[in-house]
């Protein structure tokens, strides 16, 4: 059964749940104070679909983000939902990029400019062995040197070339590019490496870190894929946090 997004356009009822999971992500990420006025980005693959994700609004905050205002665009750009709203060249150029080469762990993306992440994309050594989040990270962040805004699609590239096999890649002097084959999966990541971030430059203010050496790392990332499986890969995380942005507001839903 098809629901109508507004009079004329219709959608499946697997981009419908798609579109609910990712206004709901962008109402945890603003609740959580990830946001960036109407800037940065959350993206997701349409289920079911060659080549099409769904994207913000250009000119929306967060907290304005709907399951039926976000944006349908397919690789190349093109509107292909019928929205009458515009979408930040910035966000598309990287995020298509991603989704049309990176295929399954890049079904869900998101970009933020938070000050803890990008205080760490902007140091010279990036994120740290110095705490318990930090250790989920290492040896699994790819980093990219700043090239300015991200708008020319040559650059895109170099990003695939610089994220190797990782699933986050740190764009130095810039923020963090994170993505999973779920948008529960990319929340659940997200949350970790901000909270890292967040540790990481308290910690460093302080002065003279404890360094984690690296067979506590592998013990610690053996025992990290164990417990990944009892939360259901950021499932009851995301739940969780749907629960709470639906008690503060669920006009996200319309």
């Amino acid at each position: 059964m098809a629901t109508q997004l507004k009079p004329g356009i219709e959608c499946s009822k697997e981009e419908w749940q798609a579109r609910l999971d990712l206004a709901a992500c962008y109402r945890i990420f603003d609740h959580l104070g990830w946001s960036e006025s109407i800037y940065n980005h959350i993206s997701l693959k349409v289920p079911g679909e060659e080549d099409t994700f769904l994207i913000n609004p250009f000119g929306l905050l967060y907290s304005e983000v709907t399951a039926s205002n976000l944006v349908k665009i397919d690789v190349e750009g093109n509107n292909v939902g019928g929205s009458p709203y515009m979408v930040n060249k910035a966000g598309f150029t990287q995020h298509a990029y991603f989704h049309k080469h990176l295929g399954e762990r890049a079904q869900a993306i998101c970009h933020v400019h938070t000050t803890a992440t990008m205080a760490v994309a902007s140091h010279k050594d990036g994120l740290l062995p110095t705490n318990f989040y930090a250790c989920n990270f290492q040896g699994r962040i790819g980093y990219h040197d700043f090239e300015g805004i991200t708008v020319r699609p040559e650059e895109g590239e170099r990003l695939v070339e610089n994220l190797g096999d990782h699933t986050i890649l740190m764009l130095r002097n810039h923020g963090p590019v994170v993505m999973d084959k779920t948008i529960q999966g990319m929340f659940v990541k997200m949350w970790a490496l901000q909270r890292a971030c967040e540790i990481q430059v308290a910690t460093l203010s302080m002065g003279n870190p404890a360094v984690v050496p690296q067979e506590v790392v592998d013990v610690h990332q053996r025992d990290l894929s164990v417990m990944a499986g009892q939360g259901g890969a950021g499932i009851f995380d995301f739940e969780a946090w749907k629960r709470k942005v639906d008690r503060v507001d669920d006009s996200w839903r319309q």
